[in-house]
Order: structure tokens, then C-alpha cells, then sequence
């Protein structure tokens, strides 16, 4: 078990989660809510029905997220004017400070985890990840 890709993935993920939870919790958020904001904070404007699609979520769970974050002040959702009907998400000042400080968590768990590496190596690792995360998702959407 502990020579499995999939053990070695579930320990990394434990070990990133831990690494920033304290940090986020500073911050307001959950690990859960994160993903949230670093979508809307590349995706100016997203829809609500873009957010779901793109995090791969269920569109109630997504419709609650969203609520939460728009009560603790990190986005609104408001009418997009081209379409009435549809909602557009933006980050509040709030918002954009907790996406900018949380981004840089993935930047700095990444330099402590592959310090060891050479830069060849990390480009193959990276390159592997790519193609086995596309393929699965590929997977999941036949």
C-alpha cells in the first residue's frame, strides 16, 4: 500500500492541507472555500453555472458556497447586465486580498516540497502530473 501512487497522493494532499489550514483559517477560510475564490479571482465575472463546471462541484453545494462567501464579504453576485437572467461572480477588496495571499500558498508549499529536485526533474514531474490529471478528467467526462 505505502508504494501506491494513490497512497502518495492522499499523503501529499494531507500534508499541503495541513500546511494551509492554519494560514487560511487567519484568513477566514476553509480549504473547501479556497478553490472558490481562486477561480473567481482568475475568472473575473464567472457564472455561478462556469464555477460549478469548472471545480467539478454539484450546483447546490456550489449555490451555498458561493452565499457563504458572499456573507463573509469575499464576493457578490450580481445580475449580468447582457443577461438578466444570469449571475455574474466578483471578488470584493476583501476578496482580492485572501486570492492574492492564498495563491501564494501553492507557490510556497511548492518550493519547500520540490526543493530537492532539479529543474529537469520538476518539469517531468510536473509534465506526468498533467497527462495523468488530463487523462482522468477525460475519463470522467465520457
Amino acid at each position: 500500500m505505502f508504494d501506491t501512487f494513490a497512497y502518495l497522493i492522499t499523503s501529499l494532499r494531507k500534508d499541503f492541507t495541513e500546511f494551509c489550514n492554519e494560514k487560511l483559517q487567519e484568513m477566514g477560510l476553509t480549504q473547501g472555500l479556497l478553490f472558490f475564490i481562486l477561480y473567481a479571482g482568475k475568472h473575473p465575472q464567472c457564472s455561478p453555472k462556469e464555477l460549478t463546471e469548472a471545480l467539478h462541484m454539484d450546483a447546490g453545494y456550489c449555490a451555498r458556497t458561493l452565499a457563504k462567501l458572499e456573507e463573509k464579504g469575499f464576493l457578490v453576485q450580481e445580475k449580468n447586465p447582457a443577461d438578466r437572467r444570469a449571475r455574474m461572480v466578483t471578488l470584493t477588496e476583501e476578496g482580492e486580498k485572501v486570492f492574492h495571499a492564498s495563491y501564494d500558498l501553492f507557490a510556497q508549499w511548492d518550493k519547500e516540497v520540490l526543493k530537492d529536485l532539479t529543474p529537469s526533474q520538476k518539469a517531468e514531474l510536473m509534465g506526468t502530473m498533467k497527462k495523468i490529471a488530463a487523462e482522468r478528467r477525460q475519463m470522467r467526462h465520457v
